[in-house]
């Protein structure tokens, strides 16, 4: 087997111990399959008096895919969606041709002390699809679909694995999977999707004898699964798909295969026109002066956030 490509995050503190840890995009490597943007947050403490909401902002290009291990959430968008993100669910929300939401603490807990921890993917959306009307989709933990292959519990967050078939709807193939892993255990995890990787939640692991380290993400060569064996429990999540179909430009909250469509979608922001959460007014304004975007890196296909 080739040598691992082995990626370490971006860490990021956003104040009172709520950290968040940026995989993709990186250097080396932009996107594994559709997916362009990975961040793992927490978990942190959210005490009362006490609040990391994340502001109206827009999308455009791209799925959000919101997945919690523990807390909670309230989505609100522009679409008028309001619901509350619990752990095990997947939160699907497609921006198309733009969108704008919110993330913010769940008011039946301002007063309560609990754990937020949890993955925001990206999914770039097929070229075809760019432009198609925004969504919001909640598919409860009940719904998900969970496995027991080789002895380890396996849940099959979106896309087929180990003949279970995850009912989120996408746009092109994808892969995602929550995989728990006891110390000691071996588990042989085949070639599911062309692209794929690994990413260790909490905990280190070997990789076809390779020792990788918690909070690590482990691209996998195109096409190969690999022989996965846990030093300790581990929570493992695998990521993967087809790959994209063509460079994709990434600024700020934005995602296009087009320079000009992101450059729209900043005076769009700019002046006020992508519409507006239902009860929020705060307004979060472009990064940069004037709002710029670079050239895809040729090896990659896309830029940096």
């Amino acid at each position: 087997m080739n040598d691992l490509l082995i990626l370490t995050p971006h860490d990021k503190d956003l104040g009172g111990g709520f950290k968040v840890r940026r995989l993709l995009p990186a250097a080396k490597r932009r996107s594994v399959g559709p997916c362009v943007f990975v961040d793992h947050f927490g978990p942190a403490t959210e005490r009362p008096g006490e609040q990391h909401d994340v502001r109206p902002h827009p999308h455009i290009g791209l799925a959000t895919v919101t997945y919690l291990f523990e807390g909670a959430m309230m989505h609100r968008d522009s679409l008028g969606s309001v619901q509350e993100i619990q752990p095990g669910a997947i939160n699907w929300m497609t921006a198309g041709r733009g969108i704008v939401h919110s993330e913010r603490k769940p008011e039946r807990l301002v007063d309560q002390t609990f754990t937020n921890h949890g993955l925001q993917l990206w999914a770039a959306l097929p070229q075809a699809f760019e432009e198609v009307e925004p969504s919001f989709a909640h598919t409860p933990a009940a719904a998900i679909p969970e496995v027991d292959e080789q002895g380890v519990r396996v849940r099959v967050l979106i896309g087929e694995a180990f003949g279970a078939v995850s009912p989120v709807r996408t746009f092109a193939p994808t892969l995602y999977l929550d995989i728990a892993l006891a110390a000691g255990t071996q588990f042989e995890l085949p070639a599911l999707a062309p692209e794929m990787a690994l990413y260790t939640v909490d905990g280190g692991l070997s990789v076809d004898g390779t020792d990788v380290s918690a909070h690590a993400m482990v691209l996998l060569p195109d096409g190969q699964g690999a022989t996965l064996t846990a030093r300790a429990d581990i929570r493992l999540m695998v990521i993967g798909g087809d790959p994209l179909d063509g460079p994709r430009y990434i600024t700020w909250n934005f995602v296009s295969s087009r320079r000009e469509r992101i450059l729209q979608a900043g005076d769009d922001w700019a002046a006020q026109r992508m519409g507006h959460v239902p009860g929020e007014t705060e307004f979060i304004p472009l990064p940069g002066h004037p709002f710029q975007v670079q050239s895809p890196a040729p090896d990659t296909g896309t830029t940096p956030a």
